[in-house]
């Protein structure tokens, strides 16, 4: 069944000066008999554009095998649009990181009013796929974050989304005031993906990605087409996270890619001086492990994260 006829539903509409207004909006694909529903939501960040192509990849692909579908997938493919037309990682005009806002309240300011329509539209959701890039500095390997708490509900299925890396964070760092944070807490199993980095789409991250989409769709009951088969990524439980940043200022030029395995004191990049053409830094692993964060934008200053290592297991190998 080809030229599916485009479901378009507006989530929220505040309006702005000039007569325009403020607009977000979700594509719904249905077909069958089955309620369940699977949400991919992406944009919160303007500058994480990675999501944008995983939308049309999945929204394209249903579209032309609807008949394949048994169930309700929604797209949300930019909760900040503004942001996303202006480049602008936050909310321009009030410089605000839209994903520090939730739940917001319907009484609110226009942000608040906007994440608390977002909210509400989402709540219902089996499951609900929250995409992010890392931002313009930090490249990321495929991988999921979720909290300790919702680690027993989550990490069944983000063992089926093909990412690379599951991080399990201590419940202090994820802050309450996220899409996710909210979701989970509310009974919506969310799964936060960071994948690539800011102001780039990753073709071969989104294709990954992708595959995991649909094998989730596929466990779910949701999609009876054909799937790929997807890794086994390797889990954080247990294992503490090496955090690498420059003493130095310069340039950063690494000689390690990320999901590179490494031991205590191995050389990973130099910082150097291009006035003095001198190494002014020669960067080394913190601990034995495997790097899955990397630095993109190569001007750093002292304290400037480089990377991130995953520790080895007491064992010495990769939880899987």
């Amino acid at each position: 069944m080809k030229g599916v006829v485009p479901m378009v539903e507006t989530v929220a509409s505040i309006p702005l000066a000039v007569n325009e207004n403020l607009n977000i909006q979700k594509r719904r694909l249905k077909h069958g008999k089955s309620k369940t529903r699977l949400s991919l939501v992406t944009g919160t960040h303007g500058d994480e554009l990675e999501g944008q192509y995983l939308a049309y990849m999945i929204g394209s692909y249903i579209n032309d095998n609807i008949e394949q579908l048994n169930g309700i997938v929604d797209i949300y493919p930019a909760l900040n649009p503004m942001g996303i037309d202006s480049i602008t990682r936050g909310l321009p005009m009030f410089d605000l990181d839209m994903n520090r806002v939730f739940p917001g309240t319907k009484d609110g300011t226009m942000v608040e009013v906007i994440c608390s329509s977002i909210i509400d539209d989402l709540i219902g959701s089996d499951v609900c796929v929250d995409v992010h890039s890392s931002n313009i500095f930090l490249k990321e390997m495929p991988q999921i974050r979720m909290s300790i708490p919702t680690a027993p509900t989550l990490l069944p299925y983000a063992k089926m989304m093909n990412v690379d890396f599951v991080w399990i964070h201590e419940s202090a760092t994820v802050l309450e005031s996220t899409l996710a944070h909210t979701l989970n807490s509310r009974g919506t199993k969310t799964l936060v993906v960071e994948m690539g980095v800011g102001m780039r789409i990753t073709k071969e991250y989104c294709k990954q990605l992708y595959d995991g989409v649909f094998n989730l769709m596929k466990e779910l009951g949701m999609w009876s087409g054909e799937t790929a088969d997807v890794r086994e990524p390797i889990i954080s439980e247990g294992r503490e996270v090496g955090f690498v940043n420059s003493d130095a200022a310069g340039i950063f030029v690494p000689c390690a890619n990320f999901g590179d395995n490494v031991k205590l004191g191995d050389h990973i990049g130099d910082v150097v001086d291009p006035l003095t053409s001198k190494v002014v830094e020669k960067v080394l692993a913190v601990c034995d492990g495997m790097i899955f964060t990397m630095r993109e934008y190569p001007v750093v200053y002292g304290g400037s994260l480089l990377a991130r290592i995953l520790k080895m297991s007491q064992n010495g190998g990769d939880t899987q």
